[in-house]
């Protein structure tokens, strides 16, 4: 079964499950509101290809607010 990313519509809370294609979203399992799916997980990968899935990934993270730490910040990679 695949395994897919959801995303809280209340709390923001970001969350794996694993479920038939034809079944129902899930509800959080922090809150219980309702989630919208964020993406299909793509199997495990090594090496280079690993990297680039890690960049794919974090490009899909909310921003941090303004004055936060940045995608250049050392405490931060």
């Amino acid at each position: 079964m695949p395994t897919y990313n959801y995303r809280c519509d209340s709390c923001n809370l970001v969350f794996e499950a694993t479920h038939a294609i034809a079944a129902n979203r899930p509800s959080c399992p922090e809150c219980g509101g309702s989630v919208t799916q964020v993406f299909l997980v793509a199997p495990a990968v090594h090496g280079s290809m690993a990297r680039g899935r890690e960049m794919a990934v974090r490009s899909l993270e909310p921003k941090p607010a303004a004055g936060g730490h940045g995608p250049n910040c050392p405490c931060c990679r």
